[in-house]
Parts: C-alpha cells; structure tokens; sequence
C-alpha cells in the first residue's frame, strides 16, 4: 500500500499481482518483488512451492530488480533455516548463507544507523540468528539485528534488501521506499524519480528515534526464553 500510494502522487502505475505458485508468474516482467515473513513451516511450504522459479528470482536479483524481503522471506532467501530442534528447512538458495534458530527470541525497537538511508526505524521479533559476508542494512544502534553479536541488521545486495525490521519499514523510513520504487523506476523507464515532500514522515521517524535511544530499558527491549515442550 505505502509503494503504492508513493508512485500515485508521482503519476506513475503500479500494478501490483500476488504469486502464490509458479503459475501466477506466466513469464511476466517483474519491476519489484516483495517476500513477506511467517511461521517456519508456512515458510517451508512457500519455499517448496516457489522452488520452480528460484532460477528466475536469481536472475531478476542479479539484473538489479528492486526487492524487499522481511523475516522468514529474508531467512529463505539463503540456504537454510536450522530450526531450534536441529531440523534444517530448505531455503531457495538464492544467496549463500544460513539462519540458525535459537529459544531465545529477540525483541525489540530497532535502530538503525545506515551509510546509505541514514537513520532507520522500526521493531523486530525473531527468533533466527542470520549470517552471512554480505553488505548490510547497518549498524545496530538499539536492538539485536541479525544476531546478538555482529553489531549489524540485514542485507543489502544490488537493489534487494533483506531485513528483521517489520515496523513497518516502508512507512517509518520513506527514504528505503523511495529507493525500491526508484531503482525499479530507472531500470524500467530510464527516468529519474521526483522527489516527494516527507516531513511528516521524517518528524516521525526522529520522533522514535529520540524515544527508543535515550538509553532507557523497556519491557519490549529483551530476550524473550520460551520452554518447548
């Protein structure tokens, strides 16, 4: 909705199409593509069922199509998820690394300092510790990222971006959606996008900013252990 209504005020269509299996696709030109997060095994079934176009989605990756994947769609993105029992789900591989979960789950505000969107917010919730050798989204500021101990959140490769922060994302910091669209603008028309006037949605952003980094503990900002029975 919110890239939506951002191409609207420019005058630019944007049709949007889900894809539940391979079908869906019918070799159809993709400008952006978006994977959402759920539980490991709705995730294991996506993936199972995508599995198909897993060399199409690596090829659009590779040629600079624009591309937002949050939790779960993050985590299968690579090779595989390790349950906290042990069990490995397959991921689809389209970019070398591994997500192992733990009964720790993190929690929290997250803030981001970026050297490319600058000052990112939003929350994450996740039990999966991801590592990989690929830039980043950032630098933790407040929060855990993908795991307690890199210092850093999520993945930024070509014009993909693979993150923990729900938020929602695209809301909180309309400078990351304004790359999606521009990326994806530029390759498709070879024009430049224009700017929007985002004070609103800047003051905002600062406004949690202030909140969540003065340093003081709240009952979201913690490891949350659970017993599995």
């Amino acid at each position: 909705m919110c890239l939506k209504k951002r191409c609207e005020w420019r005058g630019i269509t944007l049709r949007v199409e889900e894809i539940n299996k391979p079908d869906d696709l019918q070799k159809k030109e993709c400008d952006l593509f978006m994977i959402g997060g759920g539980s490991d095994r709705e995730q294991a079934i996506a993936t199972d069922r995508l599995s198909p176009l897993v060399r199409e989605i690596k090829a659009w990756v590779e040629d600079g199509v624009s591309a937002l994947t949050i939790c779960g769609g993050y985590q299968f993105l690579g090779e595989y998820l390790q349950t906290n029992s042990g069990q490995k789900l397959t991921g689809m591989g389209i970019l070398p690394f591994y997500t192992k979960a733990e009964n720790d789950r993190l929690m929290s505000n997250l803030l981001i300092e970026s050297g490319h969107f600058g000052r990112i917010v939003g929350f994450e919730n996740h039990s999966g510790r991801t590592y990989h050798d690929f830039p980043t989204l950032g630098k933790v500021v407040k929060g855990f990222g993908n795991n307690e101990n890199s210092g850093e959140e999520g993945l930024h490769y070509h014009h993909l971006i693979g993150t923990y922060l729900h938020g929602p994302i695209l809301t909180k910091n309309p400078g990351i959606a304004d790359y999606l669209i521009e990326k994806a603008y530029e390759r498709k028309s070879g024009k430049k996008l224009e700017p929007l006037d985002d004070q609103m949605e800047n003051e905002a952003k600062q406004y949690a900013w202030n909140r969540f980094s003065r340093g003081r503990t709240t009952w979201i900002d913690q490891v949350w252990r659970r017993r599995l029975s």
